[in-house]
């Protein structure tokens, strides 16, 4: 099978597609026959090795943890699935996925349906990122309908599909990004939008229940001030923490780490089955493109998520 393969850490030039064995399954996973597969922040970090989980890899490596496609062979444990059904997942997060091929070994309990109503294109962009905004929404954020929650960089991968959860549940949404994304993001159903090039987010808003932070960078600072007391901070950048909490000892503040889970996927099949949810690709690129996939991701100025094939 043909493959993207990373020869040693560094930039996205050490990326070659390149022919690798087919992977062998164990008893409880499942042999996936690849349509398509999404690339995520958390790819170009470990591909430099400064991720945490960087350590987890010899080179040469495959990267990637998205992926959806057709279940091609299943193991002897495995009841959920068959040979020709349509699913997507999120493998192994944070351990070595292997996502960028034509087939990959996932085990069951990491995968879902692949809902009728999104392409293998569409089903791939989403794993990593919903599954984020899900969890920091809904099981770390806590939250709640009529409270008011400020989602930091809300045209983003992770933030749009967190606009559009949060409206699920009931929440008033306030989305910060540039202003060419004012429109993006008010479609997504933001209640309202600051653009944050223009206006420093503390002095738009104040007294917020919970910010999901997806920015990073110095942003949790910004987040931390317009927080009203006992709100909450959930972050999935790396951050000074101790610092924030410092400044704020009334708050929560909290930096989470997504994790794998076919059941969750599950649950959020029904929001966009009901159409509640959609998600947003911004481009579709050949795979021996992924030095290009990286480039956009890092300058951090993509809207929506970028899908490869073979």
């Amino acid at each position: 099978m043909k493959a993207v393969v990373l020869s040693d850490w560094g930039g996205p030039e050490n990326f070659a597609v390149q022919d690798v064995p087919k992977p062998a399954i164990k008893a409880d996973e499942v042999l996936v026959k690849v349509k398509a597969f999404g690339v995520n922040p958390a790819d170009f970090k470990t591909r430099t090795g400064n991720a945490p989980y960087s350590q987890k890899y010899t080179h040469p490596i495959i990267l990637g943890w998205d992926m959806a496609g057709e279940v091609d062979e299943v193991g002897s444990n495995v009841t959920d699935f068959k040979p020709g059904d349509a699913v997507y997942g999120m493998v192994n997060f944070p351990e070595p996925g292997q996502a960028y091929a034509e087939y990959v070994a996932a085990p069951a309990a990491h995968l879902a349906l692949k809902p009728d109503t999104l392409s293998f294109e569409e089903a791939a962009a989403a794993p990593l990122a919903v599954l984020t905004a899900w969890q920091a929404l809904t099981q770390h954020g806590q939250l709640k309908a009529g409270e008011t929650v400020l989602i930091q960089a809300a045209s983003g991968g992770v933030g749009h599909l967190g606009v559009q959860i949060a409206k699920t549940l009931g929440a008033h949404v306030i989305g910060t990004a540039s202003g060419k994304n004012e429109a993006f993001v008010r479609s997504l159903g933001a209640d309202e939008f600051i653009d944050y090039t223009q206006n420093k987010v503390e002095d738009a808003v104040h007294d917020i229940d919970l910010v999901f932070d997806t920015a990073g960078a110095d942003t949790i600072f910004t987040s931390a001030k317009v927080l009203k007391p006992k709100g909450r901070l959930i972050s999935i950048a790396y951050g000074a923490m101790d610092k924030v909490l410092a400044e704020r000892p009334d708050i929560h503040a909290e930096r989470i780490l997504v994790h794998t889970s076919g059941d969750d996927l599950r649950t959020i099949n029904q929001l966009i089955d009901e159409g509640k949810l959609k998600i947003s690709v911004s481009q579709v690129l050949p795979a021996d493109q992924m030095a290009e996939a990286h480039r956009q991701l890092e300058s951090r100025r993509t809207t929506g998520k970028i899908v490869l094939t073979f």
